[in-house]
Parts: C-alpha cells; structure tokens; sequence
C-alpha cells in the first residue's frame, strides 16, 4: 500500500510541475531520468535475479522506438499505442531471444544478446520506409491537450511507465516468480532438481525485460523528434543498463532505483555543466568505484553499516 500511495504522490507532483511554469529543461532532463529508472528496473529482472546479464538492450530500447516509429508514419497512430505496440514486439523479441539462448551461460549468453544490436541496427539501415542510416525527422503533434509543451506531456507518461516498471519488479521479486528465478541465479541445476520450471521463469523474464525496455524506447523518436540508428542501437544503453542496478544493488528492487537516480542525474549535471562526452566516463568511474569496492551496491553498503552499528 506505501508503495502505491508513494507513486501516486510522485505522480501527482509530476502532473503539478508539468501543469506549472516550470524551466523546460527540468523536463528534458527528467524524461531521461525517468527512462533511466524504466531501463534499470527492466534490466534487473532477468540480470540481477536470474542472473542472465543482457547486453542487447540497445536492440530492445531500438525494436520499441521504430514500432513507435512506423506506426507514426504508417496510421499516424497516437504515442499511447505507440509505447503499447512497441511493448508487446519487444516482449516478443524477448521471447523468441529466450527461446535461443537462455539454454547459454554466463559470457555465451552475453555475446549472443549483443548480437541482436547488430542485427537490429542492419536492418533499420537498409530499411528506405524507417528512414535507413540518415535518420528520419519527425514533427511533433501541436495540439496537445492540457500541457503546455509535448515534452512535457512526455515527461508524465514516462513518470506512468517508471512507476508501473518498479511495480512489475517489485512484484516479480516478491512472488514465487522472483524466489524462481533468484534459484536459478544461485544455481540452476539443484533449482532444476528442487522442481522448479526454470525454463519457463527464464522465458518469462526475458519477456517481461523486453517488454519495458521496448515501452522505454517507444517515445524516444517524439521526444528527440528524431530518430538514426547509430544513436538509438548505441551500446551505451547496454553499459548503462548495466551500471544503474550494480550502483543502486541488484539484491532488491528498490537497488536499480536509487542507481538510476545517481546515475542519470550526474550525467545530466555533468551534460550541462562541462559536455555531453563526459557521460561515458561518468558511468566507468562509477561501474569501476562500486565494481571494486562495493559489488553489492548501495543496498549493500547500507545493510553493511547497519550490520557493523548493531
């Protein structure tokens, strides 16, 4: 109940400023932060409690922005199906990407999602209709009801996506679903022998991983109001997707919030104040800091402390 009484609160705040004369850059900046939150969160449940590190989150984020795309061009369809469709080929794509490689462990798994970019990113490119390598520019609707700007408007359906994101991790990691799959993390042989149906947890959380990374990439093309392979299929998503949740802690659902959160507000900070080049650095100074001195995380820093204090 907290929980949703706490989302509804930040939901309500968001309506308020986006209703406001807040500064427009508070929003450019809070869709990325918000995305950051959906992309962490979606990394999570196959990567922190299965343990099944996915590096094709840019073929994901990518699949979710040209469905959103081609149906703009094609039935100038409106962003809520948009994010809806570009969810559900995603969720697909996760499934079928399980269905091929969930039986790979460890590096080989690894390697086997990075491929996806790369098929992905070749076929946007040779693809005239989604605007091949040059990109394609997009003119964003002006008649918006209720808000101001269409970033803005943005801003709360992304803040509608990160709340149901968090959820849908919180509800995975408390069910039979998450202690499923956090057995399978630990080792999948005796989960096998306990009986529990490790191949279909493992297909359901790259499904489900799919799905909200396609919903955080399906309003990029409006938000940017362009969209080019080379920077959609980026595999700075992947490093970052994998950044926020080690950041924040992988052990609880709450871990990849706080990761984002850090994360992506210090590359916004870093953005303005000295470059946008700088954000690569941001995440490998990061990654390497809690890499080494702290593999659990936030989460694990604070339970250590309170553990030591007692």
């Amino acid at each position: 109940m907290r929980f949703w009484i706490s989302s509804a609160i930040i939901f309500a705040v968001t309506v308020g400023l986006a209703l406001s004369d807040a500064n427009n850059y508070l929003f450019f900046a809070g869709f990325v932060i918000l995305q950051a939150v959906v992309l962490a969160s979606a990394w999570n449940i196959l990567g922190g409690y299965a343990g099944y590190v996915n590096f094709g989150v840019p073929a994901f984020v990518g699949a979710g922005a040209y469905t959103a795309l081609a149906l703009h061009l094609a039935f100038d369809a409106p962003l809520v199906v948009q994010i809806l469709c570009g969810a559900i080929f995603a969720g697909v794509v996760g499934f079928l990407t399980g269905l091929l490689t969930v039986r790979l462990r460890g590096i080989f798994f690894s390697i086997a999602t990075v491929s996806l970019v790369f098929i992905f990113e070749t076929l946007v490119m040779n693809s005239s209709f989604l605007g091949g390598a040059t990109g394609h520019q997009l003119a964003r609707p002006t008649d918006i009801p209720v808000f101001e700007t269409y970033t803005r408007y943005l801003v709360v359906v992304m803040v509608i996506l990160a709340i149901l994101s968090v959820a849908a991790a919180r509800f995975i990691q408390e069910s039979y679903i998450g202690r499923g799959l956090r057995a399978v993390r630990d080792s999948e042989e005796a989960a096998e022998c306990s009986g529990v149906p490790t191949l279909k947890l493992k297909l359901l959380a790259c499904s489900v991983s799919g799905a909200f990374l396609g919903a955080a990439g399906a309003p990029m093309p409006m938000y940017l109001s362009y969209i080019e392979p080379a920077s959609t299929f980026n595999l700075l998503y992947a490093v970052s997707a994998l950044a926020m949740p080690i950041i924040g802690g992988m052990s609880h659902w709450i871990g990849p919030v706080i990761g984002a959160l850090i994360l992506a507000t210090l590359q916004q900070i870093v953005t303005v104040t000295i470059s946008s080049e700088m954000n690569v650095l941001v995440v490998g100074v990061l990654l390497v800091f809690f890499v080494v001195a702290a593999p659990d995380g936030i989460l694990g820093l604070v339970k250590r402390w309170k553990t030591s204090s007692k």
